[in-house]
């Protein structure tokens, strides 16, 4: 159901956000971390299947074929499921984060049902897919779920979706705190009160149920016996150097794969994810080791006096075949399966300092974890979340200032290479593939739909942007929009031409939803560009 929704009922709604979405966001925190949850246990089940299977086919030459052939059928099924449901491919983050602009809208009953399956699925395959983008993606259509069965406008159901995101990784982690990060850092790009406090709420509750469920243990259970000592501070140069360049071209690499997978015409859909099945079938009797998320890899690198030829092994392998199944469009994320990946940087970067420059073997599992946070950094560029995920996730807190030190480096390296966040390169290629797919007439129709709702969006003054002492009557604002309110601080300033904007200042724009993607990408050059547009 559609509510209508005129200019003063969405600022008088507004009006009231801050204590009504408290109470939403712990709704949503609450049905999010339940669905999300199920999905765990499922997803649980599916690798204590997987592993049972592969015991049970051994070297038996007929229980082998028996196996792929299953595969096969598994990547048919999972291929139906895309083909109905094309918002379940990939991890589900570049989806997210198309909604909240306006170019894309989700079915949010479909996602859920076709991600939970397509999920369980690849995961019973052996793939190497990450449960933490679906469980984003699951959580935020849980998300708009309930803004649809309490009948909220665009406006409040955008909030909504960033609780639904937060409380999805909360808990799929045990990271409430990096959810919060991760979904006001990358989800909806906005610092105000009113979304900080709604996703903290769904957060924490989400994280509460799960913690219920599985218990408070870290995701990682292995030990940092000791801070790493100043003197080998220099390396984290080094390291931070070294992740940005290899994160810039795993964003390079992982593209590549999606394009030469997008090139292949002459194969379907099902046919495109044939070939990771078959992979993980040949490795499932070679190296059985190299299949799922990667957790136990971890968990063997840091817990285990590994040799060096090992660790490279392990990690050129897994790089290749990650990629091979997150090209394919399989449901399943990138998220964990590129901690894994830094975490191996790291122990290889630490493996050489003890095996040739004398560096004391105690600190290899720091130098797994600062990779991990440097290697995220580099490729979602999200670098508070990664950050905080690490902290979490191994429940130390012990190497605050060299974790930092990384993940800052290899930021700014992965920038200087021009290398794009990862997520925004995957939602470009996916809106580009929408815009060849959609009809003339299904945009039409959804421009319609959306004629009467009103929104009201967000953007800040950034320190760059010429907006900064630009007064309001020499800017040219994009057509069918409204500003309605210049936030500066917890002043709110009521807008008229003389008024003059600053860095840091948060300008409300009210617009049609239909509107909502024009008005964004005008409103995002016009806050971070050194020029703006003066009206004649």
């Amino acid at each position: 159901m559609i509510v209508e929704q005129d200019t003063s009922g969405t600022i008088r709604r507004a009006e009231h956000f801050q204590v009504a979405l408290i109470g939403e966001g712990i709704i949503v925190g609450g049905i999010a971390g339940f669905v999300v949850i199920l999905y765990r246990m499922v997803l649980e089940f599916a690798n204590d299947a997987l592993k049972q299977i592969l015991a049970f086919i051994g070297n038996h030459p007929i229980r082998i074929a028996g196996w792929f052939l299953v595969l096969i059928l598994l990547a048919w099924a999972v291929g139906k499921l895309v083909s109905a449901e094309p918002m379940i491919s990939g991890s589900g983050i570049p989806q997210l984060e198309g909604e909240m602009i306006g170019k894309l809208d989700q079915s949010w009953w479909r996602v859920i049902g076709g991600k939970f399956l397509g999920g369980f699925l690849c995961l019973l395959g052996g793939l190497a897919l990450g449960r933490e983008g679906p469980s984003i993606q699951l959580g935020a259509m849980a998300g708009k779920g309930v803004s649809k069965g309490l009948e909220r406008g665009k406006t409040e159901e955008k909030f909504l979706l960033t609780c639904g995101a937060s409380a999805g990784l909360a808990a799929a982690f045990h990271a409430p705190l990096a959810g919060v990060m991760f979904s006001l850092e990358e989800v909806h790009k906005n610092f105000s009160v009113s979304v900080l406090m709604s996703v903290m709420a769904s957060s924490l509750t989400a994280d509460f149920l799960a913690s219920t469920v599985f218990g408070m243990t870290p995701v990682f259970s292995f030990t940092v016996e000791k801070p790493l000592p100043i003197q080998y501070y220099g390396m984290l140069v080094l390291l931070g150097g070294m992740l940005g360049a290899l994160g810039a071209f795993y964003n390079w690499f992982t593209l590549k794969v999606q394009a030469l997978y997008n090139q292949a015409k002459f194969l379907n859909t099902a046919a495109k994810l044939m070939i990771p099945f078959i992979c993980a079938g040949i490795l499932g009797i070679t190296a059985p080791e190299l299949l799922g998320s990667g957790h136990s890899l971890i968990e063997y690198l840091t817990n285990v006096d590994v040799l060096l030829s090992t660790v490279i092994f392990i990690l050129v392998s897994r790089f290749i075949f990650s990629a091979v199944c997150f090209g394919s469009g399989a449901p399943g994320g990138i998220f964990f399966p590129l901690l894994v990946l830094g975490g191996f940087i790291g122990g290889v970067f630490a493996t050489v300092g003890v095996d040739y420059f004398g560096m004391d073997a105690v600190y290899i599992n720091n130098f797994v974890v600062l990779a991990m946070a440097g290697y995220f950094s580099a490729i979602v560029r999200a670098p508070l979340t990664g950050i905080i995920l690490i902290f979490e996730m191994t429940g130390s807190m012990t190497q605050m200032l060299s974790v930092s030190i990384v993940a800052i480096i290899a930021y700014i390296v992965a920038t200087l290479l021009n290398s794009k966040p990862i997520y925004e390169s995957l939602l470009e290629r996916l809106l580009l593939k929408q815009e060849t797919d959609v009809k003339e007439k299904q945009e039409a129709e959804k421009r319609e739909a959306g004629r009467g709702r009103k929104v009201l969006t967000n953007f800040v003054v950034q320190y760059n942007s010429a907006l900064n002492e630009a007064f309001i009557s020499e800017i040219k604002w994009p057509d069918n929009c409204l500003v309605v309110s210049v936030q500066r601080g917890v002043k709110e300033i009521i807008p008229r031409g003389t008024t003059k904007l600053q860095v840091g200042d948060v300008i409300v724009i009210l617009m049609n939803e239909r509107d909502m993607a024009y008005v964004h990408d005008w409103m995002e050059k016009l806050c971070t560009a050194k020029d703006y547009i003066a009206s004649e």
